[in-house]
């Protein structure tokens, strides 16, 4: 048995929150070089992203070697976003945000946009525009974003995909507009060029893998020289330091917890094909007790042997069919583990592998593990996207009530298979049957944020115990 209790505390983290006016501005390139060049003046960083993203931050830990993690205000409460970021190795952080700097749930509120983050954790902006093909709209665009700006959050602005002639005509007067208007308090950080040879490839999902990208490094660096010499770093870190402490709950765990049983090992899959996992949710299940085994489903010939439970994230399953299928006796170890009883979950590309078929783009079948008796297409279109949360009264997963679990949807396949729970938009109200789930199993296409409902976690960590024992 656990008991938490939770002690307000403070702690000093310098940070900033990388915004824009817009998606495709160039967010995750500018906090990429301005992480680079921190770490190159010797800042000891966290890196963090807003939204639910799983490919930003895989970037972002290129980058520094290090875990970055999702700070989300729909999926994650005020005081758990306070708490991820107290939770920081270091005392420095770099947040990069997402889409425009107020889109969020819906046109009439910010709610779940990055200014929410900062909101909430009084953290200074950095404001990103991108200025290719614009004039003295610019400034115009500027004065428009400050204008909503009621908490005064915004310290500086960095202009993007400018040339160097236009951003000094540029700049003299968009300063002496922003004085005029009392902004003088914001910092014009500086101007930067239009680098296509060293921009990031996307594809449906978002950007490429940072795997996928050739001299991946090598870009990140060149452009971040380019960001040292184009931008005032002394004065970014100015504003970092300027960020008020975190007031935060620490939770102080009480000692009675029980150590006489033997740790459960859940096996997680993991490799160029699966991908997609929030570090916040693997922590839960190690604060819960387990031991999480990491396998691939690619390269390896069997789960883990000593697995009791099994975990089958998101990620890029659909471009990796040939090999995911000719690698049988993975098929068959899954196959095996799940028909004995092993409690699995099994999200998005995680959910495609347990079907008995799915199809490329192009339409070739590819058999895999076959515990799902259906196929898996693509549908040329994102297929039920946006936030969401259970709504099924009766759902219960590994004994548990999961009512209200909050997750997202973001997938171009979709599957023959009938669900049996139904989910919701949180602000349409859309309802749609989206998860299988059950005393041994919970699947589907949604990504889940577990912190919404932490006691399935310990139902999972229950089932794999009672899995182990032979119950």
């Amino acid at each position: 048995m656990t008991d938490m209790n939770n002690q307000t505390q403070q702690k000093k983290i310098n940070r900033v929150l990388i915004a824009a006016g817009s998606s495709c501005s160039g967010k995750t390139m500018i906090t990429c070089g301005l992480l680079r060049a921190l770490k190159k003046r010797g800042l000891d960083l966290n890196a963090y992203k807003c939204g639910p993203d799983y490919i930003d931050p895989m970037f972002h830990s290129t980058v520094l070697e290090i875990e970055s993690e999702n700070l989300d205000a729909y999926l994650s409460s005020d005081k758990d976003i306070k708490n991820i970021l107290a939770d920081s190795k270091n005392d420095n952080a770099v947040i990069e945000g997402v889409m425009g700097i107020y889109d969020g749930m819906s046109v009439d509120s910010i709610k779940a946009s990055c200014y929410d983050v900062a909101y909430v954790t009084d953290t200074p902006i950095i404001l990103v525009i991108d200025a290719k093909n614009a004039g003295r709209t610019v400034i115009s665009h500027i004065k428009g974003i400050l204008s909503d700006d009621e908490k005064g959050l915004i310290k500086g602005i960095i202009l993007n995909r400018i040339s160097e002639g236009f951003y000094e005509k540029l700049r003299p007067v968009l300063l002496k507009e922003l004085s005029d208007m009392g902004y003088g308090y914001i910092r014009l950080i500086g101007g930067i060029p239009k680098v296509n040879d060293i921009a990031f490839e996307s594809r449906y999902l978002g950007l490429k893998l940072p795997s996928e990208i050739d001299d991946i490094r090598e870009k990140i660096d060149s452009f971040s020289e380019i960001l040292d010499k184009r931008c005032d770093i002394d004065a970014v870190i100015d504003i970092m330091r300027s960020a008020t402490d975190i007031e935060y709950q620490k939770e102080v765990m009480s000692t009675d917890i029980d150590t006489s049983s033997q740790v459960p090992v859940i096996a997680v899959a993991y490799d160029e094909a699966f991908c997609f996992y929030y570090r916040q949710n693997l922590r839960l299940f190690e604060r819960a007790g387990v031991k999480l085994e990491f396998f691939s489903p690619l390269h390896d010939q069997q789960i883990p042997k000593a697995a009791c439970g099994l975990i089958l994230g998101g990620g890029y399953p659909e471009l990796y069919l040939e090999s995911l299928s000719k690698n049988t006796s993975m098929l068959k170890s899954v196959k095996d583990a799940i028909d004995s009883g092993m409690p699995t979950i099994a999200e998005c590309g995680g959910y495609m592998y347990l079907h008995s078929l799915v199809r490329d783009k192009q339409g070739n079948p590819f058999s895999l593990v076959g515990v799902l008796e259906g196929e898996c297409a693509y549908t040329g279109h994102l297929v039920r996207f946006g936030y969401m949360q259970v709504c099924d009264e009766q759902a219960k997963a590994f004994n548990t009530e999961i009512r209200d679990m909050r997750g997202h949807e973001f997938h171009y396949y979709d599957s023959t298979v009938s669900c049996d729970h139904l989910v919701k938009k949180p602000v349409s109200c859309a309802e749609w049957k989206a998860i299988i789930c059950d005393e041994r199993k919970f699947w589907g296409y949604p990504h889940f944020y577990y912190g919404s409902c932490s006691k399935m976690v310990n139902g999972f960590t229950e089932a794999a115990k009672d899995y182990s024992n032979g119950k």
